[in-house]
């Protein structure tokens, strides 16, 4: 599910703790790659068969030359055992080379600060941005590595033409809430 957004600025990265990086990565330092952000959280199916080797898989083929490859670990359930701690021996178990954000838990709720603010559905959740900083897509559910990469690539063709091109998409609804092999999604709000 592909949420319409019209190339607009992408908001800072509200985080509580980085791993696989030295210092803290702010968007606005990234400008002139595209970023490519995973959405995950530990117990999602979705995320450990399909996001992270996607993100795994980009960070690879990249090695963050061009692209920076984040991976954003977000919260909307289980909160007691998906830890920081739980995280990092994930990490290390699954041997995640990519920068992993912790998005900061809410003060008025259950959904992660990052998560609201780009008003994702839930997990696995892909973002992109250009090399301007600008949003260019966010899509919730699997998507797959061809159109991953041809998403990339036209954004890369961009950077290297100097053109620019805006994507929008129909926003789907959200109702309902599960998790299954295609990803968590959040609960809808009574």
């Amino acid at each position: 599910m592909t949420q319409a957004i019209d190339g607009v600025l992408a908001p800072e990265l509200e985080t509580t703790q980085w791993l696989n990086t030295l210092e803290p990565v702010r968007l606005s330092d990234l400008k002139d790659k595209v970023v490519v952000i995973h959405a995950f959280q530990i117990l999602c199916p979705a995320c450990v068969s399909h996001g992270i080797p996607q993100a795994s898989a980009i960070h690879e083929l990249y090695m963050d030359e061009e692209v920076q490859v984040i991976g954003l670990h977000t919260v909307f359930e289980h909160h007691g055992v998906m830890t920081v701690e739980a995280l990092k021996a994930f990490a290390h178990e699954y041997r995640i080379r990519f920068t992993i954000a912790v998005d900061r838990p809410s003060t008025s709720g259950t959904i992660p600060v990052t998560m609201e603010s780009y008003r994702m559905q839930g997990t696995p959740t892909l973002i992109v941005i250009d090399q301007k900083g600008r949003l260019r897509l966010v899509h919730f559910v699997r998507l797959s590595d061809m159109q991953v990469g041809n998403v990339i690539g036209g954004l890369l063709a961009e950077g290297l033409l100097g053109i620019s091109t805006d994507a929008s998409d129909a926003t789907e609804s959200l109702d309902g809430a599960s998790c299954d092999d295609n990803g968590c999604l959040l609960k809808a709000e009574d």
